[in-house]
């Protein structure tokens, strides 16, 4: 029996990524432009600043790489 695996899975794009590529690579898998994750990411962090620190950190070491 053959086990298909679902890989579209969410993974950090280094290659378009600025800082670790956890928001290039949200974009790329949802299909939006880089430029307006990032700009999400900083209102957020703005807002929010621990959270979307704490979570940026994670993100960066859990996430695999593209």
């Amino acid at each position: 029996m053959k086990t298909v695996y679902d890989d579209n899975r969410i993974r950090k794009d280094k290659r378009r990524g600025k800082v670790a590529g956890v928001c290039a690579g949200l974009a790329g898998h949802f299909d939006t432009p880089a430029w307006l994750v990032r700009l999400a990411a900083i209102l957020c962090f703005i807002t929010f600043p621990m959270a979307v620190a704490i979570a940026y950190i994670v993100a960066a070491f859990i996430l695999p790489d593209a």
